[in-house]
């Protein structure tokens, strides 16, 4: 939930501030920082919620600190890659390709009631999925029509 506010915040004050820079309305580029904003944003819970994060990953995996880690500069990086003109189709496809392949972590995690943020098995299991499938085709679209498709 808490992405999908910072994406919508961001998404609103970027409006008004590209118009105030640029006197005029660029829809696709405010979106495109509202989505790095919240990249970024996410990125940051991989620092500090590495503990519950790992514990989405399944057991089979190795490395797990290490993956994210790696996906949290990952998404800091196609953050920056959204907002350079000349990457903002290839970081979009990444992106899309990342948010699908996260999605059975998701899907993991609401099996076994994990809480990544505390780091335990008190989670809203799969309940969450009602939520988190739709988010996640949100952020794909919001990638596809302000990155790729403009």
């Amino acid at each position: 939930m808490k992405p999908l506010i910072v994406l919508l915040i961001s998404f609103a004050i970027s409006i008004f501030a590209v118009k105030f820079i640029n006197k005029e309305y660029n829809l696709a580029l405010s979106a495109r920082i509202a989505m790095s904003i919240m990249l970024c944003f996410t990125a940051i819970g991989h620092v500090v919620f590495t503990k519950g994060m790992a514990m989405i990953i399944p057991q089979s995996i190795p490395f797990k600190t290490s993956i994210v880690y790696f996906t949290g500069l990952f998404e800091i990086l196609l953050a920056i890659g959204l907002l350079i003109p000349k990457l903002k189709v290839i970081s979009g496809w990444l992106l899309i390709i990342f948010l699908i392949l996260m999605l059975p972590a998701n899907i993991y995690a609401s099996i076994h009631n994990i809480n990544y943020q505390k780091g335990t098995f008190d989670g809203n299991g799969i309940a969450y999925l009602w939520f988190r499938i739709p988010l996640q085709l949100l952020f794909i679209l919001w990638t596809y029509f302000c990155a790729i498709r403009v």
